[in-house]
């Protein structure tokens, strides 16, 4: 993997393209805000179920709990939405994002959002010369919001392209068998993989590269998806950096949901992932569990074989391929049923908690004086 000081530079440049069109859209959506779209969100976010209700559907929708959350930092910004408020819409996008991850299993299907950024562009240029002040407002909101969406796509572009690569994880079969520390040491792995890529799915991706060459076990593979949860908060973090004090304090929420949750998860882990890796035998998708067992069986008996397993000189029809990719199938159901049970659980601990969340982000990220 060649990665240069030039894509280093393009990678500042995408991360500021990004905080610059957070600014220009919160800025937009202050001038253009009303009474009218006040209300409409104090309506779709009256109390914390409703709130939560709201995260999950948009969420769902745009199948990306990065934008969704970036937006409610961005009306939180704005003054559009209280950070009571904001908090159950977080609490719902993070459950919300599960759905991503079935489609993506059931169907191989994600939406663009980046698809619409330059007819999004050609429409706000439009607005932006005509005489009317308000449609001034809605082009500024808009150029804001492509290029928000353009600098997060292009900073996927520009991180190392770690899915391509797996042979750099390849070092960490070493730490795979040391018990709690293994599951500890997984579990930053999928904070900091998280946090470089920008994508939970592209997490996904690699951990079934490293499940299927028999590097980690599924309990490992688990360890790594729930960091991927502390691993996405990075993008309403930098989001939040050219906001206002309110809009700090959204990020840092959504932040302390997660970690607190990750806390929680790691007291029972270890019956928790065999819980679900029943669920995923209950409902017919056969063991997570016998993925490594299979792999590691054939790399100690026939290497041979296992070489040709990855370098893909075996028939697709073959029948040890045919036997791998059923289990990589449930492999793949059984992370996404430990994520989605994982979010639904801490989401019903976590909802009843809204007012001492929102205090405590309150002492951590004070208000400056006149702020």
């Amino acid at each position: 993997m060649n990665y240069s000081i030039l894509d280093f530079l393009g990678l500042l440049g995408a991360v500021g393209l990004f905080l610059y069109g957070m600014k220009v859209m919160s800025e937009g959506l202050q001038k253009v805000a009303g009474d009218r779209l006040r209300n409409i969100l104090s309506a779709m976010t009256r109390n914390r179920f409703s709130g939560l209700l709201t995260g999950i559907a948009i969420t769902a929708l745009i199948q990306s709990s990065s934008a969704s959350t970036v937006m409610v930092v961005s009306f939180v910004n704005a003054g559009l939405m209280t950070l009571a408020q904001s908090m159950a819409v977080i609490f719902g996008a993070n459950v919300g994002t599960t759905f991503t991850a079935w489609i993506i299993a059931l169907f191989g299907f994600k939406v663009d959002v980046s698809v619409a950024v330059l007819p999004l562009i050609a429409l706000a240029v439009v607005l932006l010369f005509t005489n009317k002040s308000r449609a001034k407002s809605i082009g500024e909101f808009f150029i804001g919001f492509a290029f928000l969406f353009m600098g997060l796509n292009m900073i996927s572009d520009y991180v190392p392209d770690l899915q391509s690569n797996p042979e750099m994880f390849a070092v960490l079969r070493q730490y795979a068998s040391m018990g709690i520390g293994s599951i500890i040491i997984f579990l930053f792995v999928g904070i900091i993989v998280t946090a470089i890529i920008q994508s939970s799915a592209a997490t996904f991706a690699i951990v079934l590269i490293m499940c299927s060459k028999g590097w980690i076990t599924f309990d490992l593979a688990c360890a790594v998806v729930l960091g991927s949860n502390i691993g996405t908060t990075i993008t309403p973090l930098l989001a939040s950096m050219s906001g206002n004090v309110a809009a700090k304090r959204t990020a840092m929420g959504h932040l302390l949901f997660n970690f607190l949750g990750t806390v929680w998860c790691l007291c029972i882990f270890v019956p928790f992932a065999s819980m679900n890796s029943w669920l995923t035998e209950a409902i017919g998708q056969g063991d997570p569990e016998a993925l490594y067992g299979f792999v590691t069986h054939i790399e100690a008996t026939d290497p041979g074989l296992y070489n040709h397993l990855f370098d893909n000189s075996l028939p697709a029809g073959h029948d040890v391929m045919r036997q791998i990719a059923a289990m990589q199938m449930s492999v793949s159901f059984g992370l996404s049923i430990f994520h989605t049970t994982f979010n639904i659980v801490n989401v019903c601990i976590m909802i009843w908690f809204t007012g001492v969340y929102v205090k405590i982000v309150e002492w951590r990220v004070p208000a400056k004086k006149g702020e």
